[in-house]
């Protein structure tokens, strides 16, 4: 048993050595992927979509973006991954588990996992949708709870430790006083996870820490920040990218002057993460034709202000 313990704490040391010293070279350039998922109409756009506010909110912060397609072969994922610096799931509503999204996605985070491993730095994050996947992900099932948290803007409720955690130790003083005292977080989930059923799984709870918990309108209790402890993985149920880019009336969505510096914060915090991964495209006119700039959005001018990208299976680019 002892000689166990030691080899635990021993490859923990050795992760957590990666986490704090890897990546002292710093990228400038990131590449960072967001996930497609698949839409509800693809005869009307495409079999594919992302909305462009992940888009946004990645280049407001010195990233560049590409799309990480679905439905491709594993060499594909292979090649894409060994060329980019971090990939973000988004929010959405495909399945969890049994989607095209949800496949690729399992992909990605095991090639992340290896990588990491090895000393090589790549950094996820899970923002709501993005989120719940990431729990799927490390726990190998479904666990989540039905809450009413659609349409609603919170303050965090930070846990025990947090400013210990790497996504939240240098939080500046008027950031953290606005995320605990303003309506700065948007929800827009029928999911989540409890904490109890968070502690019941000891691969969720051994794998991540809980930052911060809410409560939805029926004051039932949801995790809503977490980060691993291990591995540069992040996950928030809320939407950091609405306060900036998100203009639907019906949205209860915060574009304050703080509100805009919470979500920035966050936008800055994960593409320095991408920045301490080395990866790079093998070559220039790959990298020129793979970025989104090589797409235009199809915009909704109905008075929602939406907009997404849409891509049909049969495209690759040059990946």
């Amino acid at each position: 048993m002892a000689g166990g313990t030691s080899l635990f704490l021993v490859t923990v040391a050795i992760t957590t050595a990666s986490l704090n010293t890897l990546g002292a070279a710093v990228n400038e350039r990131p590449i960072v992927g967001v996930l497609l998922q698949e839409t509800s109409n693809p005869s009307l756009h495409g079999d594919t979509y992302v909305p462009t506010p992940y888009i946004k909110y990645l280049e407001s912060a010195g990233a560049r973006v590409v799309p990480v397609r679905v439905k491709k072969p594993y060499s594909y994922y292979k090649r894409l991954f060994s060329q980019i610096n971090g990939v973000l799931f988004p929010g959405g509503g495909d399945d969890l588990i049994r989607s095209e999204m949800a496949k690729t996605a399992k992909i990605i985070y095991k090639l992340a996992i290896k990588a990491n491993d090895a000393g090589d730095y790549f950094p996820i994050w899970g923002t709501c949708q993005g989120f719940e996947l990431l729990t799927v992900l490390t726990s190998g099932e479904n666990i989540l709870t039905n809450y009413d948290a659609e349409n609603i803007s919170l303050p965090l409720v930070f846990s025990p430790g947090y400013n210990e955690s790497r996504l939240l130790r240098n939080l500046p003083s008027d950031v953290y006083t606005s995320l605990t005292t303003e309506n700065v977080t948007l929800n827009a989930h029928q999911w989540g996870l409890s904490p109890k059923n968070y502690s019941e799984n000891q691969k969720l709870s051994k794998f991540y820490q809980i930052l911060s918990t809410n409560k939805d309108r029926k004051d039932k209790e949801f995790i809503s920040t977490i980060e691993a402890y291990s591995y540069p993985i992040y996950g928030t149920q809320w939407h950091p990218e609405k306060n900036l880019f998100i203009w639907n009336p019906k949205l209860v969505v915060n574009h304050g002057k703080s509100a805009v510096r919470v979500a920035q914060y966050f936008a800055d915090f994960l593409v320095s993460e991408a920045r301490k991964s080395q990866h790079k495209f093998f070559n220039k006119k790959c990298e020129a034709h793979s970025v989104m700039e090589n797409y235009q959005p199809e915009y909704q001018a109905d008075g929602s202000y939406n907009g997404n990208y849409y891509f049909n299976y049969t495209d690759s680019g040059c990946i």
